[in-house]
């Protein structure tokens, strides 16, 4: 399975500079959107947790903010672009042979140039609010790493499950946008409790988001046993998702 994945990786390449060419094409600020949008996000959440209904962070707010929805955005974007990732390339899936999980897998790099374009504005965050660096900052492509898996996995069974059933498409959206409120992206989702509390304990993004906040602005290493679930799950999620896709891989061209 590796080794078909590395035999196919030019085309990979040229399927993620492809979906990149394709999604700033003719467009005034290019990759400027990618900084924009979290930028423009964290201006307006910060007027209602600092001005409307102010909430401890335990840092500046718009840098507890902006980090948040910068991992965010990466899942949700990579997301929204996977889940029609086979269904918009038709004529490959059911005409040509190659590794199909190149279309998902794209997907998540495209928004993955898009993550490190806007990271940019951490740096500059960081030094307007004097956080200073910290020997954690090494421990950052760990909290990537896990992410990365997470989405992968995510993106495989959200094409998949789009191919077969296209209203999937359609329910993720809402499904994105009551997720990212489940997750301490714009606030802390411990200040929350009762039954809904214990459901939101079970979502993987929440410590990795707050993965990216101890490793770059707390000076700390994540806290093991909430990251550490968040890692198992996103390996599991990984590897049983590249199994599933494999196994149902014979019915996509049935199914276009």
């Amino acid at each position: 399975m590796l080794h078909e994945q590395w035999q196919y990786r030019e085309l990979l390449y040229q399927m993620t500079y492809r979906d990149l060419l394709l999604r700033y094409k003719q467009t005034v600020m290019g990759f400027g959107w990618a900084l924009a949008m979290p930028l423009v996000n964290t201006v307006v959440f910060s007027v209602i947790f600092m001005r409307v209904a102010p909430i401890d962070t335990g840092m500046p707010y718009p840098l507890y903010a902006f980090t948040g929805l910068l991992a965010w955005n990466f899942f949700a974007s990579a997301m929204k672009f996977a889940v029609n990732s086979m269904t918009s390339n038709t004529s490959l899936v059911t005409k040509v042979y190659f590794p199909r999980e190149v279309f998902p897998v794209s997907a998540v790099l495209v928004s993955a140039v898009d993550f490190a374009v806007a990271s940019l504005a951490v740096a500059g965050l960081l030094v307007y609010y004097k956080t200073g660096f910290h020997w954690s900052m090494l421990l950052l492509p760990v909290v990537m790493a896990v992410q990365m898996l997470f989405t992968v996995g995510v993106a495989l069974l959200l094409s998949m499950a789009n191919l077969f059933y296209r209203d999937v498409k359609y329910i993720f959206e809402i499904a994105l946008t009551v997720w990212m409120f489940m997750t301490s992206v714009v606030y802390p989702v411990d200040r929350i409790g009762g039954r809904l509390a214990r459901v939101m304990q079970w979502n993987p993004m929440t410590p990795i988001i707050d993965g990216y906040r101890d490793v770059l602005i707390r000076g700390v290493v994540p806290h093991w046993t909430t990251f550490g679930v968040a890692a198992f799950v996103s390996v599991a999620v990984f590897f049983w998702a590249w199994l599933v896709f494999h196994r149902a891989e014979f019915e996509f061209a049935e199914n276009v």
